[in-house]
């Protein structure tokens, strides 16, 4: 536990991984204390990288939109998944990593355990991915677009997100 506010795991070090690190993530989300922990593999790259430190915050099941970035454990195979809702339905949730050409199938909403409300990247905060652009990239990961062209549009995109940094970095000073 690093200070009052959040609670972080690096699982690599800890060993803690999958339902294990679901049902610790659970816990402290219940007591409505961040969970931060290190993202492993590249189903969500561009946007989470394998490494970025990720910080999950509870959510409540019906507030749940179309582009938010979720942390459930997945029924079919019992690991902890952090992937982009796509689609939000009577039926359930339709999940999909933004570097995945398929869905994880139909979710339901209970099985949330929190959202993905920070990400960094070598001690940075990134902040595209997480703002308003989510529900275009759900859009486009919905209709199967953004998996073939992700690493064309991040090309465009990375730049113009660095300036941006940098100008909020600065403005700060």
């Amino acid at each position: 536990m690093t200070g009052c506010n959040n609670a972080t795991v690096n699982q690599e070090s800890q060993g803690v991984t999958g339902v294990p690190l679901s049902e610790l993530m659970k816990a402290v989300l219940e007591k409505h204390i961040p969970f931060r922990f290190s993202a492993y593999g590249l189903s969500m790259s561009p946007f989470i990288r394998d490494g970025d430190v990720i910080t999950i915050a509870p959510v409540l099941p019906y507030c749940l939109r179309t582009g938010d970035v979720v942390a459930f454990v997945n029924p079919s195979c019992m690991k902890l998944i952090v992937h982009r809702i796509i689609k939000v339905s009577k039926e359930g949730l339709l999940l999909r990593g933004d570097n995945n050409s398929d869905h994880d199938g139909l979710i339901s909403a209970t099985s949330i355990i929190g959202r993905v409300v920070q990400v960094q990247h070598k001690g940075r905060r990134v902040v595209f991915g997480l703002g308003f652009e989510r529900i275009a990239i759900a859009w486009l990961s919905r209709l199967g677009w953004l998996t073939p062209n992700i690493w064309k549009v991040w090309r465009v995109v990375k730049p113009l997100v660095a300036k941006s940094s940098i100008k909020k970095s600065t403005s700060i000073l």
